[in-house]
């Protein structure tokens, strides 16, 4: 039998290709970004991804982008995705977060229910170049720190931090074993242990008191995350009536599918029917022990959520399920997935289904992913949804309380995650080679997003000037 193997490049070569990227593009080629010429209208970016979305919840969108610059950028992914695409790339490819901005990492509860920080954002996962999803993460920091009143230095310290720790935990990985980078994960205790060796590097008490509050930070997060479970959710999102729980009506923000028979044209009879399909076709998507244990649960009511800044108006359920009786509760979240941003200006998915897109991308760059994560297509036309459980043990921090040295720890913690997601599906030995052990490439990113976020305020004002304008109608505090 003859063989069919082929010669995969050694170490030391993948770590000379990755070298010599740096003479066609150069580390330092980020820090005089300046927007092209023809640069897209940012407000006409945002109307264009309105028309497919719920009109009675677009105005909420725009309520919660007009709320900061910070608020904005969350919610502007196609924006950057515009300007990302002529942006210098050494062209080595990962499985892209695509909206890997600080908001997007969190806590959450492992399949063995142990918390762990990573990535919980997927919406916009694509492969693509590795410098995307670094330079939206550091441009969320710069946009963050000066949102909170940080100095200059300060801003700048917090984006180097992130960007920093990027690059040294890719050196880390380039000398990993492959199942090693594969296993690799941030456990509670993990956090925990960077927060105690930082307390113990303080340069004095100032420092020590931040690093103080922030272990407070992160316990008191920890513990929220805990009790965040169904049971919690039951608690919170449904009420009793006749023996049987059915979720709450709070419009706009949560409407019941009882309430939407009427402005989406469809009967009790047909909702009912259509929420039995797309059950069984979810269900179909999932791996066979983890559809065993689906099908000890039946569904007792669904509603429209609206959730986040940038997904609002998509179509986005939470479907209350119950299992051994109405204190057995399990909630699931249904959210629509549409085409990549990136995919205006990268390669298009290999995935027909953009639901299928977010999963397996999901499953390709965190550590552990969710057991009920899935998807299917929805009862319309060109609408596709992928599914979560709503709240297994899920925290994350508030961003706009954030001092300086906590974001600055923070943004460590997020540069090692990212990294960590990147050597799982590109190549960390060429990565790390590329990148270099001097600050280069830290100071070229920094460099690049302090003109960024000047760009993202100016982008911001012209936003808040089409809601002033009656352009764009917008509902604050929701």
């Amino acid at each position: 039998m003859g063989s069919t193997q082929t010669t995969r490049p050694t170490v030391a070569e993948r770590a000379a290709a990755g070298k010599d990227l740096r003479q066609s593009t150069s580390v330092s080629a980020h820090q005089g970004w300046g927007p092209a010429s023809g640069r897209p209208d940012p407000v006409t970016l945002i109307e264009a991804q309105n028309r497919t979305r719920d009109p009675d919840l677009v105005p909420v969108r725009h309520g919660r982008m007009l709320a900061s610059p910070f608020t904005f950028y969350r919610g502007t992914a196609k924006v950057m995705a515009a300007d990302l695409r002529d942006m210098p790339r050494a062209g080595l490819t990962v499985q892209l977060c695509g909206d890997a901005h600080l908001s997007n990492f969190g806590v959450f509860a492992s399949p063995e229910r142990a918390l762990m920080f990573d990535l919980n954002d997927f919406d916009e996962t694509l492969p693509g170049p590795f410098e995307y999803d670094v330079l939206r993460l550091a441009a969320s920091f710069t946009i963050a720190a000066r949102n909170n009143g940080f100095s200059t230095e300060e801003t700048r310290t917090v984006t180097g931090a992130a960007v920093r720790s990027y690059r040294e935990a890719m050196q880390d990985f380039a000398h990993m074993d492959t199942m090693d980078i594969w296993y690799a994960h941030l456990a509670e205790q993990d956090v925990a242990e960077t927060i105690r060796r930082a307390a113990e590097s303080g340069k004095g008490k100032a420092d020590k008191k931040a690093a103080k509050h922030v272990k407070r930070t992160a316990k008191e997060t920890a513990r929220k995350a805990r009790s965040r479970d169904s049971l919690h959710a039951l608690s919170k999102l449904a009420e009793e009536v006749d023996g049987s729980y059915r979720i709450l009506s709070r419009p706009p923000i949560i409407v019941p599918l009882r309430e939407l028979e009427v402005s989406w044209g469809l009967t009790a009879e047909e909702m009912e029917t259509a929420i039995r399909d797309q059950l069984r076709s979810y269900r179909a998507s999932l791996q066979e022990d983890r559809r065993q244990l689906l099908e000890r649960f039946e569904v007792v009511d669904v509603a429209r959520k609206a959730v986040g800044v940038g997904s609002v108006g998509t179509r986005s359920f939470i479907v209350l399920l119950q299992g051994r009786d109405a204190g057995d509760p399990l909630f699931l979240q249904v959210k629509e997935a549409t085409r990549s941003v990136l995919e205006d200006h990268l390669p298009k998915s290999k995935y027909r289904q953009p639901g299928a897109r977010v999963v397996q991308g999901q499953r390709i760059i965190q550590a552990a992913s969710d057991i009920f994560l899935g998807w299917t297509r929805g009862v319309q036309d060109n609408r596709y949804l992928y599914w979560r459980q709503l709240r297994d043990m899920k925290g994350s921090i508030a961003v706009e309380a954030m001092k300086p040295y906590g974001m600055e720890l923070y943004a460590r913690i997020c540069g090692w995650t990212l990294a960590r997601a990147h050597a799982r599906s590109g190549d960390p030995v060429a990565i790390s080679a590329y990148l270099g052990k001097s600050d280069k490439f830290d100071n070229s990113v920094a460099g690049f997003c302090e003109r960024y976020a000047d760009q993202n305020e100016q982008d911001y004002s012209a936003f808040a000037a089409a809601v002033r304008s009656g352009r764009l109608r917008a509902v604050e505090g929701v």
